[in-house]
């Protein structure tokens, strides 16, 4: 019984401290190929498909993409990816 209480313990620690590293991070990206009022939706809907995205607001005006997303679920490769497979290569905005 002892065994059994000490690896559930082990077991829900593991997952407590694995959440507690997860964060939420924003990035913004520049996006190129934006020419029309379609364009901010489709790369929106794009970035919202991928896993782990929270939030994504995108901006004809600035050519941008302010995506807030899971680390721990995602990352920036795979944001880009999903907005150049939608045909509007992007980048990290510096």
């Amino acid at each position: 019984m002892n065994k059994l209480l000490a690896s559930v313990t082990l077991a829900v620690s593991i997952l407590v401290s694995s959440a507690t590293f997860a964060a939420e991070k924003t990035i913004t990206l520049a996006v190129n190929n934006m020419y029309c009022a379609d364009c901010p939706f489709i790369v929106r809907k794009s970035l919202e498909a991928v896993p782990g995205v929270s939030k994504a607001v995108v901006s004809y005006k600035e050519k941008t993409a302010v995506v807030t997303y899971d680390d721990t679920r995602t990352d920036v490769t795979a944001l880009t990816r999903a907005t150049t497979e939608a045909g509007y290569p992007s980048a990290p905005r510096s």
